[in-house]
């Protein structure tokens, strides 16, 4: 079956998968130990999955980038690629859709809606949810792709992976290799959840000194509760009869020791750098001075290397050049640190006014194309013979 289709169209429309409950069975009495991770958009209940993922496809998708068909020749991006998916939603749309698919399943797999008929190469992609595209080898060997229940031609899968390992097609899933951590701090969650929801423990204990019966227990117990429901006047006991109240505290009722160990655990999964810039606890301490590098720590040890990635794929589908992500739009500093920085390049030319001014997002002027020549070396004030000044 081929999937070949115009521009004008998108090239396949796939269901969503259903996200499923984090439980198989929930309710009162669940068993939260079985936590059902078949589907990727149930390990994004778990906040430190979701932070991690959104954090990279965020900055891929609001990340400018620049096409250079030639070294340090920027060039507008061939009218293909600016809505490779073809849907209208643009690039920015679709290099989230790809990281999210690959931070997640380790693998970007779509349906190659049309091609360049020179080169062969694709010119439009619709990627598929991960849930859905399955792959095994034929009698050959060669593989055997189905999209949504229907096979499809391999020269009309356009596939790439994360995390390899020799001897298998695709990429390693980082959620089923890591199911156990993420699916326990699901399961606190889910148990916090149900305990103040529905009442995980009796609020308090009514005792009498008596023996009681089934029937008079539940009679003291009626009676009880009537007298002190919607009122905050103190109650009054009888004789013989005596109430405790059952305090938790609130660290073990929602189980924080167990979330935040997972939270950090699920941060490491995607890379270092992200359980410290999300400041879950790792053992260490943020002062000011690693606040400040916050920014590029975050730019180089957790979403560079997916950078690079979507970089290298996108590059392969154009004729010439490559495809380059803006990074300084990513890293911020204070106002007097960039004018410095400025300066400096204006004074040794690595930069021209026009080209600081686009960084500062203002106009360019006419004068401002031209390298500023460098101030004069002052002279040397020689001494006078006498002596003198």
């Amino acid at each position: 079956m081929s999937f070949i289709l115009g521009r004008e169209r998108r090239a396949a429309m796939f269901p969503s998968p259903p996200i499923l409950p984090n439980s198989q069975t929930g309710g009162v009495g669940g068993n939260y130990s079985q936590v059902n991770l078949a589907q990727t958009e149930a390990s994004l209940q778990k906040v430190a999955v979701w932070s991690c993922v959104n954090l990279v496809a965020t900055v891929a998708e609001t990340m400018p980038i620049v096409y250079l068909p030639r070294p340090r020749d920027p060039q507008p991006l061939p009218p293909w690629m600016a809505d490779l998916g073809g849907d209208g939603y643009g690039l920015p749309d679709w290099t989230y859709q790809y990281v999210y698919s690959a931070m997640l399943r380790g693998n970007t797999t779509g349906l190659i809606g049309a091609k360049d008929r020179l080169r062969g190469t694709p010119t439009q992609i619709v990627l598929a949810h991960p849930d859905l595209v399955h792959v095994r080898p034929d009698e050959d060997g060669k593989p055997q792709w189905t999209v949504n229940g229907r096979q499809v031609e391999a020269d009309q899968v356009w596939h790439r992976r994360v995390h390899p390992a020799p001897g298998r097609l695709l990429g390693l899933s980082p959620i089923a290799l890591q199911a156990t951590t993420i699916a326990t701090g699901i399961a606190a969650l889910q148990f916090g959840y149900q305990w103040f929801k529905e009442g995980g423990h009796p609020s308090g204990i009514l005792t009498s000194e008596k023996e009681l019966d089934e029937k008079h227990a539940r009679t003291a117990k009626e009676r009880f509760l009537a007298a002190i429901h919607g009122r905050r006047e103190p109650a009054v006991l009888g004789a013989g009869w005596k109430y405790q109240q059952i305090q938790i505290a609130p660290n073990e009722s929602q189980f924080l020791e167990t979330n935040n160990f997972t939270a950090a655990e699920c941060c490491r999964i995607f890379g270092p750098g992200f359980a410290e810039i999300f400041g879950y606890e790792t053992g260490g301490s943020l002062t000011y001075s690693n606040i400040e590098q916050r920014s590029l720590d975050l730019l180089t040890y957790a979403v560079d290397p997916w950078l690079v990635r979507l970089e290298r794929s996108l590059s392969q589908l154009l004729p010439v050049g490559e495809v380059k992500f803006n990074r300084n739009a990513l890293v911020r500093t204070d106002l007097l640190t960039r004018f410095k920085a400025h300066t400096l390049a204006l004074q040794n030319q690595w930069q021209t006014v026009n080209e600081i001014r686009d960084i500062e997002d203002q106009g360019p002027v006419a004068w401002g194309d031209k390298p500023v020549a460098p101030p004069p070396t002052p002279a040397k004030v020689q001494d006078s013979p006498m002596g003198g000044s």
